[in-house]
């Protein structure tokens, strides 16, 4: 997991870079990871696409997901 920082915001991202779409053991790292290291905010980002599963689950724990069309897009 690794940091971003600017004043009192601190984004906890997880990086995937996997062959096959992104599941929900992804976005519990992440959740998880972000708690742990008392984040304001916790972001998934892939190479590849989310499950739907994954990216319900990334709702309901307040997770921003970027996928490769993001990376594309920015």
């Amino acid at each position: 997991m690794s940091f971003a920082e600017k004043g009192n915001i601190r984004v906890a991202i997880q990086a995937k870079c996997y062959m096959q779409h992104v599941g929900n053991h992804a976005i519990m790292e992440a959740a998880a990871g972000g708690r742990y290291y008392k984040a304001s905010r916790v972001m998934v980002v892939t190479n590849n696409y989310f499950t739907k599963s994954a990216k319900e689950l990334a709702q309901s724990n307040d997770v921003i997901l970027w996928d490769r069309s993001v990376l594309q897009e920015k």
